[in-house]
């Protein structure tokens, strides 16, 4: 969608570039893992209900809590050996780093928990540290969207084409979808996404689903009707910005080389893989947790860190 804007007048430019929402500081994070070749974006929606009305939340199934929380995280790596999107599942059992309150002033060391809980702590610095700490890359761009921006971009780009190999209904998300290909519009497509209870793995099925939409919907933003009418293409990009948070280093060109790798992916130029995982229901005290299959994700971590072909 965005690699439009390297094409299009200055003015428009600077309009696209005042819509984004660049407070994400990642300049004070402490060490990174080091540096490494290529360029790895972290990916994130959150359940952040903002901008939704009572009405819409209801009928979105979104629930009515607030704040927000993540709901799906994605790492993107961009190289000279191609293009990997690799999903994060959201209760991943790691080594959340050891913080201090901004709130309390109180020291807390490192401690294991669910990934989507070192959110909860302390936003997208907190992720984004427990992420590198985790897999020794260094997160580059960080991209986040909510339910409502979610749902405006798939209208705006006039619905995403996916084709399914059978039936889904899921009550909690309010999916309710027949076998074959259809256009899904905004609310549609949050539902495909967000449910899990008819994947077989769960959660693990559900960042396969994200993974497929997601390159999907890169493709469609980019297609000749919505990129050369006018009509289109503007509302795609109001929709998109508008609900985007990024971190301040993350500017045009950097969000357009994300969609463009994503679109790639799509073309087959690229891969979609999830994390190598040992269990998909591990026991801990904070509840069932996805535990990670340790010589196996390194392995990937240590390609993607080189610029190789992962391998899972």
């Amino acid at each position: 969608m965005l690699v439009v804007l390297l094409a299009i007048p200055a003015g428009t430019l600077a309009w696209a570039d005042s819509k984004l929402n660049s407070k994400v500081d990642l300049s004070d994070l402490g060490e990174h893992p080091g540096p490494g070749k290529g360029t790895n974006y972290l990916i994130v929606g959150s359940d952040s209900r903002e901008g939704l009305t009572d009405k819409e939340r209801r009928d979105l199934h979104t629930g009515t809590a607030g704040g927000r929380r993540t709901d799906s995280m994605i790492l993107l790596h961009t190289g000279a050996s191609g293009s990997t999107m690799l999903s994060l599942p959201r209760d991943s059992w790691l080594t959340v780093p050891g913080f201090t309150s901004p709130r309390t002033g109180k020291h807390f060391g490192p401690a294991k928990n669910k990934l989507n809980a070192s959110f909860s702590m302390g936003g997208p610095k907190m992720l984004t540290r427990t992420i590198e700490h985790n897999t020794g890359l260094t997160i580059d761009h960080y991209v986040e969207v909510g339910f409502a921006g979610f749902v405006n971009l798939v209208d705006a780009v006039g619905g995403v084409r996916m084709c399914l190999d059978r039936n889904l209904k899921d009550k909690s998300s309010g999916a309710d979808l027949k076998k074959g290909c259809h256009t899904l519009d905004g609310a549609s497509a949050l539902a495909f996404v967000r449910q899990r209870h008819q994947e077989k793995r769960g959660d693990l099925g559900r960042t396969r689903n994200q993974q497929k939409f997601l390159s999907a919907l890169a493709h469609q933003a980019a297609a000749p009707g919505t990129v050369l009418n006018p009509f289109a293409l503007y509302p795609a990009l109001n929709a998109g910005l508008d609900t985007l948070i990024v971190d301040r280093d993350t500017g045009l060109k950097d969000l357009a080389s994300m969609f463009r790798a994503m679109q790639g992916i799509t073309n087959g130029r690229g891969r979609q893989i999830n994390v190598p995982v040992a269990s998909a229901a591990f026991p801990t005290s904070k509840g069932s947790s996805v535990l990670w299959d340790t010589k196996r994700a390194k392995r990937v971590f240590d390609d993607l860190k080189h610029d190789r072909p992962a391998r899972p």
